[in-house]
C-alpha cells in the first residue's frame, strides 16, 4: 500500500509559521509607537496647559478680584505653542473658578509596518493649576 507523499509538508509549514511571526512582530513594533505617540500626545497637552494657564488676567489682579486666566489668551497661547509640532487643541476648558486649565489635543498615529490598516487618533489631556503665594506643598 503506498500512501501519501509527505514531502514538502515541512516547507509549507515553516512558511506559514514564518508568515504568522511577522505578523506578530508588526503588531508588537505599531503598538509601541502608539504607545510613544500617546505619550507624547499627553505630554504636549501637559506643556500646552502649563504654558496657558500663564496667561494671567493682569487687569483683574490689580483690582483686586483675584487671580484668573484670560481665557481668550489661554487659547491662543495652547496653540501657538502645539503649532510647533503641527498640532492644535481640540478643546480648551477652564474649572468654574478659572484656576485650572485643561488642553486636549488628538494627533494622527500612523504605524510603521501596517499602514493604513492601523491608522487611528490619539487623544492627549493635560491640565494645569494655577497656584500663587505657596506656603506649603498641596495633597490630596
Amino acid at each position: 500500500m503506498r500512501g501519501r507523499s509527505d514531502r514538502g509538508a515541512i516547507g509549507v509549514f515553516v512558511a506559514i509559521c514564518a508568515a504568522f511571526l511577522i505578523l506578530v512582530i508588526a503588531l508588537v513594533v505599531d503598538a509601541a509607537g502608539r504607545l510613544r505617540v500617546a505619550e507624547r500626545t499627553d505630554g504636549y497637552a501637559q506643556e500646552a496647559a502649563r504654558i496657558g494657564g500663564q496667561q494671567l488676567d493682569e487687569a483683574a489682579v490689580l483690582q483686586g478680584a483675584g487671580y484668573r486666566v484670560k481665557q481668550d489668551y489661554v487659547r491662543d497661547a495652547a496653540n501657538s505653542y502645539l503649532a510647533l509640532y503641527h498640532l492644535q487643541a481640540e478643546s480648551v476648558t477652564f474649572s468654574a473658578d478659572g484656576s485650572v486649565v485643561t488642553v486636549t489635543v488628538k494627533a494622527e498615529f500612523r504605524p510603521a509596518l501596517l499602514g493604513e490598516l492601523g491608522k487611528q487618533k490619539v487623544t492627549g489631556k493635560g491640565s494645569a493649576t494655577l497656584v500663587h503665594g505657596v506656603e506649603k506643598a498641596e495633597t490630596d
